[in-house]
């Protein structure tokens, strides 16, 4: 009983965030403009004014397409697809497809009709109910805690950090709220609040002060200006000039190595919560070098990953320098490929900090109250004396 009462409020917490994460207020603005998105099936295609070549298309395709739901669901309408040629936006539908499309309505009735996009909604469901099983089933009552802290986070991001980047605050003083809010959120929801909990946020918050100071630093001297994110020049030009896309950069550069920073931090400081509970009269400094050694380990995998994570990314832009046979200073000194080094090379610095930063902190917390029960033992033997 006292095990189940735990478990129903996290799952109730990851049932509210959920919810609210769901929840879409632009429904709002969608109503008032006569604009419902909606699902529907690709009936009959007419590709008559549609130009390919090779594998890219430009023109429009007209869709006709039977509505799935709401207040039009089984009506069929025309739909139209344009093309631009853009592979990383288009979409050529065939009959049978089931997609996305934009309704205009006019006195209740469908006036126009565009289509946006392929209906992959339900396989990503799919694909989240695997990760929740495997977690659930593996990781129990602590993959419960992780998957609040996961849904929790995402509602972060995006209800609170990304509007609050659109509406011009300073993007390293909002991005150091939001990440110490969210490790504070991830690290306790899985600790508690704990002393393993206390290193481990400690540990992550003076890494990510590190990291701070090394990307603004590094990112004045080679003179990245933040345009080389994805989609930044498409959001400056589509009215958001006003944005200070060089502090976007720095701060996406200090989200991207929160993550790892947090995970090495949570594994020294649980290794070292180990050896005290495994040999409780452990000193400080035999202690601290345990820490060490734990994370000397996890380092040497961790900065790795983060080359190996990074580089996936970018795995055509380097195939793409292959075959044009670029030389290695063109390649060095490209914008797009010194962001990356910055953003790897700093991150990793950061994860570096880290370890040591926790394994000290965690030996202070985790020996002090030790250490002052010894004391008081030792003067009440003295007085007995």
């Amino acid at each position: 009983m006292k095990n189940a009462i735990p478990i129903l409020t996290i799952i109730i917490l990851i049932a509210v965030t959920l919810g609210l994460f769901i929840y879409d207020d632009t429904k709002v603005s969608e109503k008032i403009e006569d604009v419902v998105e909606t699902q529907a099936i690709v009936i009959e295609v007419d590709n008559s004014n549609v130009i390919q070549s090779n594998v890219s298309s430009i023109g429009y395709q007209l869709l006709t397409v039977k509505v799935l739901q709401g207040k039009y669901k089984d009506r069929e309408t025309e739909a139209t697809n344009n093309m631009l040629g853009n592979l990383e936006m288009d979409n050529f539908y065939k009959p049978g497809d089931k997609i996305i499309v934009a309704l205009l309505e006019k006195n209740d009735q469908i006036w126009d009709a565009k289509a946006l996009d392929m209906d992959r909604q339900q396989w990503e469901l799919i694909l989240f109910g695997a990760f929740v099983l495997c977690l659930v089933l593996y990781a129990r009552i602590t993959g419960l805690k992780a998957l609040f802290s996961f849904i929790a986070s995402l509602y972060v991001i995006w209800k609170l950090f990304i509007p609050g980047l659109l509406k011009g605050e300073n993007p390293l003083i909002l991005g150091t709220m939001v990440l110490t809010l969210l490790t504070a959120l991830i690290i306790f929801s899985i600790a508690g609040f704990t002393r393993k909990g206390l290193a481990a946020f400690l540990g992550t918050m003076s890494g990510m002060i590190a990291t701070i100071g090394l990307t603004i630093l590094f990112g004045m001297k080679l003179r990245l200006d933040g345009l080389t994110e994805p989609y930044a020049a498409t959001l400056l030009i589509s009215g958001h000039l006003d944005l200070n896309m060089r502090h976007i950069f720095y701060t996406a550069i200090i989200i991207g190595a929160s993550g790892a920073a947090m995970d090495i931090a949570m594994d020294v400081a649980a290794s070292m919560e180990e050896v005290m509970l495994k040999k409780p009269d452990i000193g400080v400094k035999e202690l601290i070098q345990s820490g060490f050694n734990v994370g000397r380990a996890v380092i040497g995998t961790m900065t790795t990953t983060l080359l190996l994570a990074y580089s996936g990314g970018y795995l055509t832009l380097l195939m793409l320098f292959m075959t044009k046979n670029s030389s290695f200073i063109r390649i060095m000194n490209l914008k797009i490929v010194s962001a990356e080094i910055m953003r790897t090379v700093v991150g990793s610095i950061g994860l570096v900090l880290v370890a040591p930063i926790t394994a000290i902190l965690a030996g202070w917390i985790y020996t002090m109250n030790v250490s002052f029960l010894h004391k008081k033992a030792v003067a009440q033997e003295l007085k007995e004396e």
